[in-house]
């Protein structure tokens, strides 16, 4: 059955949104370049109202692209970078005493912000993922016995390290599961290498300060709009597939039975319908077809899926897994 579009909802207004995201995607990749799907998967993010893990090694302009992102929001920003001796509340906040009033008062933490950086997130310990999940989940934080509410919209972009293990922190599968994505960061092509070289070798400060593009208001009306994308049923069922493949592989090639430890949570089937529903809505479609969601499956699933001993050991990636699951499901 078509689902109803929001009264709510002013198409013109929404329009406007669109192409408002799209000068960001420009605006953005004048500052960052050949990171494309990264700044893309990062409004996807955005418009579902999720979360999004970026991994990548040093240098790949993570964060350069977070606070571009930032600035061309209009949002509230703020950055943690994580440590092995941070403390929650160095992240959501305390509890301070006034003397001259002879009472508590609260002091909100860096976590009150629209977009929320956290550099290197699997460097900081348990107390501290388990504060921050509580803000990613809830969205709200707990300090001395009170409940305060996030802004909104408000997002967490966490980068984190591949290849630097030393003082880390594995992150909790629950944890996991709360991004909305997990974008990986790969190097530039040559061409956009050598336009980075060409950028940094030019004399002085050349970067531009402009007004920004969209405000919360605008985000939360495109966040809204999401709603009247349509998904049929056959789309649906397609989701509910591809899901299914990840948890019980062997319906679709028992060769790849012993591959995958556990599969998506059904936490990961509503993200990936809202993610290509994001997609189909920057495309400028009022629908979702099947290549909006092979775009953001990926992204999506990469994070929660645990391989086998055996996919180990014959180094397969979790993308590879995937690759051969998603070939085999029937697309509609």
């Amino acid at each position: 059955m078509p689902e109803t579009t929001s009264a709510s909802v002013d198409l013109a207004a929404v329009a406007d949104v669109r192409q408002s995201l799209e000068e960001i995607l420009a605006r953005v990749g004048e500052t960052v370049v050949g990171q494309h799907h990264l700044l893309r998967g990062m409004l996807i993010g955005l418009l579902c109202r999720g979360h999004v893990l970026i991994e990548g090694v040093p240098g790949l302009a993570k964060t350069t692209a977070v606070s571009s992102l930032a600035k061309a929001l209009g949002t509230d920003f703020s950055r943690l970078q994580f440590t092995p001796d941070l403390l929650p509340a160095d992240v959501i906040g305390s509890e301070i005493y006034r003397p001259q009033d002879h009472r508590f008062e609260v002091q909100p933490g860096p976590i009150f912000a629209n977009l929320v950086l956290v550099d290197e997130i699997n460097r900081a310990p348990a107390k501290v993922q388990s504060a921050l999940l509580e803000a990613m989940q809830e969205r709200q934080v707990t300090i001395g016995g009170k409940t305060l509410k996030l802004p909104s919209p408000f997002m967490v972009l966490a980068t984190q390290n591949p290849i630097d293990q030393q003082g880390t922190y594995a992150l909790p599968e629950a944890q996991m599961d709360r991004f909305l994505m997990k974008l990986v960061v790969k190097y530039p092509a040559r061409e956009d290498e050598e336009e980075i070289l060409n950028r940094a070798l030019l004399p002085g400060d050349r970067r531009i300060e402009s007004a920004p593009v969209v405000d919360e208001t605008q985000i939360e009306m495109a966040a809204r709009a999401l709603e009247s994308i349509q998904v049929s049923t056959t789309l649906r069922n397609y989701v509910l597939d591809l899901v299914a493949a990840t948890r019980d592989p062997s319906q679709l090639d028992p060769q790849l039975s012993n591959l995958i430890r556990y599969g998506v949570s059904p936490r990961g089937t509503i993200a990936l319908t809202l993610a290509a529903r994001a997609e189909a809505f920057l495309k400028n479609r009022e629908y979702v077809i099947p290549e909006d969601v092979r775009a953001v499956l990926w992204d999506v699933f990469r994070h929660r899926m645990a391989l086998s001993y055996e996919a180990l050991a014959e180094e397969l990636t979790v993308d590879d897994v995937l690759e051969r699951l998603v070939d085999r499901v029937p697309v509609p």
